[in-house]
């Protein structure tokens, strides 16, 4: 088969490191890619969010599966695109179409699906500029700390979770006077869940699915889960809570009601469903969707996975598909993000890596990464995810450790605490 992935970080490079190893592929492209996915395949200078170039290069290149890493090209209808080509009617697309892609591009559509189906998640209004004095109404109605999100996408930054109401009823305001741009000029309030997070995904053709390993993040830029919010500074699958009877009530109270939900709603939907969770008391709520893998999750999900993966999703849509295997291996996986100095603010790039030859028994997934005269410079706020499988989680993240220490670019940082709470 050839192979189509379009992104550019981690998530892209792990999508690309486990199809690469599938006796299935023929060829692999990768756009943009970066400078790990360059060592198994073909990087292509193409902007996933340039439709048109993207169909004329799945029929130059007869390209037979497209597996789409981040979600604006999904949430902005590349797959309707794609589609509407009676030439591609075969083609298998990994990513939803655009109405099943407001599950993550509109967090009132994901709550107000949520509500129908009886999906648990926390307490929640929505409000428009028209609508604020209703909103800081709302608010002081409410214990803190409180949460707001930005209805549409904001590159992860539209979240926002408060303590003080004075400073809350402000940013409300601002977030409604184009703080995050049109992604805010509709704010999702929240009732506040304490417990633990977690993700939990599921591959689906919209009629079956297969679940793949689960996985805790950790988006503060500090240790302690402190500071600003990231895309994420590390991560560990398993989860060591997700025992078999809180899954067993993932699957029946989220991930059941949701797909058969898609169904009742006529919207088709073929590729991944990330489901954001927080373990309250050991019952599972929802606390957001997103329509494709996580990062830095896949860099600890996809090593995990043992079957083919480019075979399950190929046949995606055949009543085959419910009949595949998955298979896991045991072993835990863990990941350390190494990022540029300054993220998730300021930063600079083009800074030289070194050492990645003396790394051994991890896997460097590379994110913000590029090639430049033989080299390999920074290019972005996450630049490197070091990932590394063992028994037990806590000798898997000492691997990741250690080699993270052989790994050199000035101003680089990362924490030294993935793992803390569990």
């Amino acid at each position: 088969m050839n192979v189509l992935i379009l992104g550019s970080g981690g998530r892209e490079h792990a999508l690309s490191w486990k199809i690469a190893r599938s006796p299935l592929l023929k060829k692999l492209f990768i756009a943009p890619g970066n400078s790990g996915t360059s060592e198994l395949g073909t990087n292509v200078d193409m902007n996933p969010g340039d439709f048109a170039s993207i169909v004329e290069f799945i029929r130059d290149f007869a390209i037979d599966l497209i597996v789409v890493g981040p979600e604006d090209p999904l949430v902005n209808g590349l797959h309707d695109f794609i589609r509407q080509e009676p030439f591609f009617k075969n083609i298998v697309i990994v990513g939803p179409a655009k109405a099943g892609a407001k599950l993550e591009g509109s967090k009132e559509f994901a709550k107000e699906f949520m509500t129908r189906y009886g999906i648990p998640t926390a307490r929640y209004a929505s409000f428009t500029r028209d609508e604020l004095t209703d909103g800081k109404a709302y608010i002081e109605t409410m214990k803190p700390p409180y949460v707001l999100k930005a209805d549409g996408l904001a590159a992860g930054k539209g979240v926002l979770i408060m303590t003080d109401l004075d400073n809350t009823l402000d940013e409300l305001e601002a977030m409604l006077d184009g703080k995050f741009g049109i992604a805010s000029s509709k704010v999702v309030v929240e009732e506040f869940l304490k417990g633990v997070e977690l993700s939990v995904f599921v591959l689906t053709d919209g009629e079956s699915y297969h679940i793949l390993p689960e996985a805790k993040d950790y988006k503060r830029i500090g240790e302690g889960d402190t500071g600003l919010n990231t895309g994420g500074m590390g991560a560990v699958s398993p989860v060591p809570f997700a025992d078999d009877e809180f899954m067993k009530k993932v699957v029946d109270r989220v991930i059941e009601p949701t797909i058969s939900g898609l169904k009742d709603q006529g919207i088709p939907y073929e590729g991944f469903i990330f489901f954001g969770l927080i373990n309250v008391d050991g019952n599972p709520f929802v606390i957001e969707y997103n329509v494709r893998m996580g990062d830095p999750e896949a860099e600890v999900v996809i090593p995990r996975i043992e079957s083919d993966l480019l075979e399950l999703m190929s046949k995606m849509g055949s009543p085959e598909f419910a009949n595949c295997q998955i298979k896991f291996d045991k072993r835990a996986a863990t990941t350390v993000m190494m990022v540029s100095g300054g993220y998730p603010e300021a930063y600079e790039k083009e800074k030289e890596i070194t050492g990645l030859d003396n790394v051994d028994d991890s896997i460097i997934f590379h994110a913000g990464a590029k090639l430049s005269d033989g080299k390999v410079l920074s290019s972005g706020g996450r630049v490197l995810a070091v990932t590394s499988l063992a028994d037990q989680w806590p000798d898997a993240l000492k691997n990741s450790y250690k080699n993270a220490e052989k790994i050199r670019f000035d101003k680089m940082y990362y924490r030294r605490d993935i793992g803390f709470d569990l």
